[in-house]
Parts: C-alpha cells; sequence; structure tokens
C-alpha cells in the first residue's frame, strides 16, 4: 500500500468537471425533443467531419483516462499484479465511457450542442488511450521512478498543494487583465448579481460603492505581477524538503508562468502578439519576483512559514486586484474568448483563473489550522 496519497484521484475530479462544464456550455436554452436520449446511439453517422473534431474528442478524454486509470493503479497490488493493471484500465475505461454516454445524452436537450454516436466512441478511444498510457508507464517503472523523486522533493502531505501547482499553468491560459493576476472577479461579479437581481426587490440590497473602481497604476501592476508569481512559488516551497531544490522550483515555476502567459497572448491576438503583454511594469515584477524567489527559496523558512506567507500575499494581490477594473480592450479580448473560437476554452480556463487563488486560499488555511491542532495535541 502506497504511503503517499497520489494527486492523480483528486486531478481526475477536477477534470470530470471541467468536461461535464465545457460539454453543457452554455447551459441555456433547455428543451425535450421528444425523443429518447440514448436514441443518438443508433442515429447514422454524419457524412462530414473534421479532423480537428476527431482530435478533439480523442484528446479531450486522454487526460481523463490517464488520471483515472494512475489513481486506481497506485492504490493496493495494483502496482505489481498484470490483474491489476488491467483492472485499472477496464474500470478507468468504463468510468470515462459512462460520462461520456451521459453527457451525449444530457446535449440532446441543449439546442446549441448536438449529441452524436461519433463523438461518443471518439471519448471512449481517448480514454482508453490514456488509460494505457499509464498502465504502460506503471508496468516500465516510469511511476514508481516518480514516486521516489517525489519523496525526496516534496513533504508527505504534498497531495492538495502538487493539485494545486498542477491546475495553475492551465488557470494563467485564460487572459488576465494583469499578468498572473488570477481571481479578479469582483467587478464581473457585482455586475452578474445585479443583472441576475434586476427586477426584483433584492436589487435595492446590494451594496454601491461610493467611488468608482480607479484604473491601475503602473506601481501597482509590478506588485500585482510579483505577487503573482511568488503566490504558486511559495505554495511549492511549502511542501518542498530543501533549499536547492526550492531554487530550482522557483526558477521553473516563473518560466513556466512566462511561457503560458505568453502563449495565452498569442491565442488572443495572434502569435506576433505573444510577448505585447511585456510593459515596463510587467518587466520589473518580472526581475524582482526572480530575486524573491531566489532569496526566499535560500532562507531557512520552515514550510508552516511559507505556507503563512502565501496567506499574505494571496490577501494582498486579490485585495489590489479587486480594486481595479477591467480595461475596455481587455473586456474585448474576453468577448473573443467567450463568443467566438476559444468558447470550447471557456470553462477549461476561465473558472480556473477565477477560482484558484480561493482555493489556494482555503487549501492552506486548512493546513495550517490542521498544523496548529497537532501541534497543541503534541504538547
Amino acid at each position: 500500500m502506497p504511503t503517499r496519497k497520489s494527486a492523480a484521484w483528486p486531478l481526475s475530479q477536477a477534470y470530470v468537471a471541467l468536461v461535464i462544464y465545457a460539454s453543457l456550455y452554455p447551459f441555456s436554452g433547455w428543451r425535450d425533443q421528444g425523443i429518447a436520449p440514448w436514441a443518438f446511439l443508433w442515429s447514422p453517422w454524419p457524412k462530414y467531419w473534421t479532423g480537428f473534431d476527431i482530435a478533439a474528442n480523442v484528446a479531450g478524454y486522454v487526460p481523463l483516462g490517464f488520471l483515472l486509470a494512475l489513481s486506481f493503479l497506485r492504490r493496493g497490488d495494483a502496482r505489481v499484479a498484470t490483474a491489476g493493471k488491467l483492472a485499472a484500465v477496464t474500470v478507468a475505461t468504463l468510468s470515462a465511457a459512462l460520462l461520456a454516454l451521459l453527457m451525449e445524452a444530457v446535449q440532446s436537450y441543449l439546442p446549441a450542442r448536438v449529441a452524436s454516436n461519433v463523438d461518443f466512441a471518439l471519448n471512449v478511444a481517448g480514454a482508453l488511450g490514456g488509460a494505457l498510457v499509464a498502465a504502460a508507464l506503471e508496468m516500465g517503472g516510469v511511476i514508481d521512478r516518480w514516486s521516489r523523486v517525489r519523496g525526496r522533493w516534496f513533504l508527505e502531505d504534498a497531495r492538495g498543494a502538487l493539485v494545486l501547482l498542477a491546475l495553475w499553468p492551465f488557470a494563467l491560459l485564460f487572459p488576465a487583465a494583469v499578468p498572473f493576476g488570477l481571481g479578479q472577479v469582483l467587478e464581473r461579479l457585482e455586475a452578474g448579481l445585479a443583472e441576475w437581481l434586476s427586477d426584483t426587490p433584492f436589487l435595492e440590497w446590494l451594496p454601491v460603492r461610493d467611488i468608482e473602481l480607479q484604473p491601475m497604476v503602473p506601481g501597482m501592476e509590478l506588485i500585482c505581477v510579483v505577487l503573482g508569481l511568488l503566490v504558486p512559488c511559495l505554495l511549492g516551497y511549502s511542501v518542498i524538503r530543501s533549499s536547492g531544490r526550492r531554487a530550482a522550483f522557483g526558477l521553473g515555476a516563473i518560466a513556466l508562468g512566462v511561457a503560458v502567459t505568453a502563449l495565452s497572448a498569442a491565442l488572443s491576438w495572434g502569435p506576433s502578439h505573444a510577448w505585447a503583454w511585456l510593459s515596463v511594469p510587467v518587466e520589473r515584477g518580472l526581475v524582482f519576483a526572480l530575486l524573491l524567489v531566489l532569496v526566499l527559496a535560500l532562507l531557512p523558512v520552515p514550510p508552516r512559514g511559507c505556507a503563512a506567507l502565501v496567506l499574505l500575499a494571496l490577501a494582498v494581490h486579490l485585495s489590489l486586484l479587486n480594486q481595479a477594473p477591467a480595461s475596455a480592450y481587455f473586456s474585448d479580448t474576453l468577448q473573443a474568448w467567450e463568443q467566438g473560437r476559444f468558447i470550447r476554452f471557456h470553462g477549461l480556463a476561465q473558472w480556473l483563473g477565477w477560482l484558484w487563488p480561493y482555493v489556494t486560499l482555503a487549501y492552506v488555511l486548512v493546513r495550517l489550522s490542521s498544523a496548529g491542532r497537532e501541534n497543541k495535541i503534541g504538547a
């Protein structure tokens, strides 16, 4: 039985939520066509389809099959027995197939979506491929080697932090008004709530601002960039054992964040504008963040101290971000994502970008409170 809990299971559940959101978006216009929701299984195959449709339907379920199989493979004797590996692949594929079947059936009630037996078959094929890759990596000893590396690098209770760190790059894919500025939701939340409560007496209950949100000045933008990079690095430091490994992780996290932000800009405005977000405040923020990350990595700050610094950085970061409005230019970019060619990424990245810092905040609070209770019991 493994001594460390695998991050594959919570990651698979997060991926299930994203599949459901992407499959059923925009969640409007529900209607009953008078046919059974499983009737699509016997429908004629479509005459026309594109290579992109095939690749997207297969690729969308590969990570799910991989994560489900891996989570089953890391339990009990499934790690060593051939029968256990076969069972893990079978259960993972059947679980993903059941989800795909349910999504296609529910899509029959949405006018914007079309239930398809081809999509269902491709989804199952993708899940099977992902599950087979997980089994092959397990048989080749790759997963065991990763477990040994994880044991050398990370603390025993690192699973929650590793899950959040794995989701961070995907949260950056959706364009942010301030680079690395995840969690800027207050302005949009207020507008959505006001629209939802319009024509009701509860609209008067909403708080009214005394002043309008002011645009972010360059100095505040620099601080937000620094904090936006510092938070995932400190989260990693809170579960990494040694200073040298902390420094390597910090450098890698910043490099990954810069690369994903450039990819997001390229998707939004075109490849020629991949680095358009590198303004003077952002460039200086990157330099300051790099220096702070290296200094904090080399200081003997205990894991619990790093977790406390995550709370402080998140509190300041979210406060600064939500006191500034999104620019009109940024709002136009959101329209391209939400109504244009990026609509399929709407649920995959936007909600992660909104929720990641708040989930991280809750995780660190729970972790610190648990550590405090353990210390009291030990005393």
